[in-house]
């Protein structure tokens, strides 16, 4: 008998012993909905222009709202991974978020490249509500079977035009112009299609590039314009429109899921409310940026955006035949963008 209530006693504590473990089990996953995590977000404006405060801006709500447990630390003007570079780092997996222009995810969906193809909006606007369609979302989708979490993609901070010191009208006018590019092949091709030598140049190297001769110019927005002070070598803008300035947040879908759903809502609605605060921004302080530069000497002359239209379409077609684009898809695009500005 004395031997069966032993064994019994014995069998209770394990059983304890067993309860206590998985309460400690329980106990450590939920404090791991409080562990830190810290993130390096990476992007190439510089302190002057709008993208670079509203990260921080994001950056600084996003730390506040989750009592720190996400701590976002931003880095501008290349001093980390950016371009494509910035994208492996999101792709494998590092605690990182890259903010690039969506054309780099084409590396890994194909479609984002036309999406944001040459001379295709005419305003936000229609890019605004381009983005919330069933076509762009299956993009989106496919992204995150990449291993890329898109948190936005409507960074908006200006038309991108061309700045140099010579009046160009047309394609012709760029003949043997070379002129700074990111190093996105979107835009180097799109920049040789216009009629210029595409040339890519590090951000940081622009100003230098400019001043000392190496590039005639370079395309980009006002914003940049002002921000980088290149006025101070170039004094003309062709308002050719070529791309919509748009910069996407991306981030790791394994560094997501290491993240409490709490955390998860936070990060995702600050990064998606500081989008449309900066298009808000851009928007409103567009003409005053148009001013100063006006003062300080630059002139801005109109473009034949049929003729840059028509020279742009190979790059489309690139896309489709050579770039794994979906067949059809620019045909797909300018079908909703015929939609968007029929509503209004």
């Amino acid at each position: 008998m004395k031997k069966i209530i032993a064994l019994l006693m014995m069998a209770v504590m394990m059983l304890a012993l067993t309860g206590c473990g998985g309460d400690k089990k329980a106990e450590d996953k939920a404090a791991g909905s409080d562990k830190k995590v810290v993130l390096k977000l990476s992007h190439v404006f510089s302190p002057d222009e709008q993208l670079y405060k509203s990260m921080e801006l994001v950056a600084g709500r996003i730390n506040k709202k989750t009592n720190g447990r996400v701590e976002i630390q931003c880095y501008g003007q290349n001093q980390l991974a950016c371009y494509k570079d910035g994208l492996e780092q999101v792709a494998n997996g590092a605690n990182f978020i890259s903010v690039e222009d969506p054309s780099y995810l084409g590396d890994y969906v194909p479609d984002f490249k036309p999406l944001v193809g040459p001379m295709l909006y005419q305003t936000y606007d229609e890019y605004a509500k381009m983005i919330e369609t069933p076509l762009v979302k299956d993009m989106i989708a496919k992204a995150e079977q990449k291993g890329i979490k898109v948190l936005a993609l409507d960074y908006v901070f200006g038309f991108r035009n061309l700045i140099t010191n010579k009046v160009i009208t047309k394609p012709e006018d760029l003949k043997g112009m070379k002129l700074r590019t990111p190093g996105s092949k979107l835009f180097i091709d799109t920049i040789n299609a216009m009629g210029a030598t595409a040339t890519s140049l590090p951000f940081s190297e622009t100003l230098s590039g400019v001043s000392q001769g190496v590039v005639d110019g370079l395309e980009g927005s006002e914003f940049t314009n002002i921000g980088t002070k290149c006025y101070e070598y170039t004094k003309n803008v062709a308002t050719t429109k070529h791309f919509l300035g748009t910069c996407g947040v991306y981030i790791s879908t394994k560094v997501w899921d290491k993240l409490s759903p709490e955390d998860q809502k936070i990060v995702a609605e600050e990064f998606a409310y500081g989008g449309k605060e900066m298009t808000k921004i851009s928007t409103e302080s567009y003409n005053q940026v148009y001013k100063e530069l006006e003062a300080k000497g630059v002139k801005f002359n109109d473009v034949d955006h049929v003729a840059f239209e028509k020279a742009t379409e190979p790059v489309f077609q690139q896309m489709e035949e050579k770039e794994g684009a979906t067949p059809g898809i620019y045909k797909k695009l300018k079908e909703e963008i015929a939609k968007i500005r029929s509503s209004k």
